[in-house]
């Protein structure tokens, strides 16, 4: 899985950064001929995009997968880790990723990222 921040420059988009550019090399070049891709483009918000909530998604079930849990179960074991879970006296409250800011996702997709390396779980 490959996501990337672009702008536009001079009528075409560019990469943000080198390190993306890089990344995004990469990942083409591990492509196999004729491979299909899938691909979300959206402008960026301060809202949670559909490619963050696919990334953490496909990231979730990964690790799932790997470590034996359900993807249920995962889910609130990463929002729990990443803060988007809040308890009162009589419920706790779980946040969707769809009501997330770009900066919760981010929280949620490094959480993964942590509990992948603890695991020794390659997710790129």
């Amino acid at each position: 899985m490959f996501s990337a921040k672009l702008k536009k420059q001079n009528g075409k988009l560019v990469h943000c950064d080198n390190k993306e550019k890089l990344k995004f090399e990469l990942f083409i070049q591990k492509l196999k001929e004729g491979e299909e891709l899938e691909v979300f483009i959206s402008v960026q918000g301060t809202k949670a995009t559909q490619a963050q909530i696919s990334k953490v998604h496909t990231c979730i079930r990964i690790i799932a997968m790997e470590l034996g849990y359900s993807f249920e179960d995962m889910k609130l074991l990463v929002k729990s880790q990443a803060g988007l879970c809040t308890n009162s006296e009589t419920e706790t409250y779980v946040k969707s990723f769809a009501d997330c800011s770009m900066d919760e996702i981010s929280m949620a997709i490094e959480a993964c990222n942590e509990i992948a390396q603890e695991h020794n779980i390659i997710l790129e």
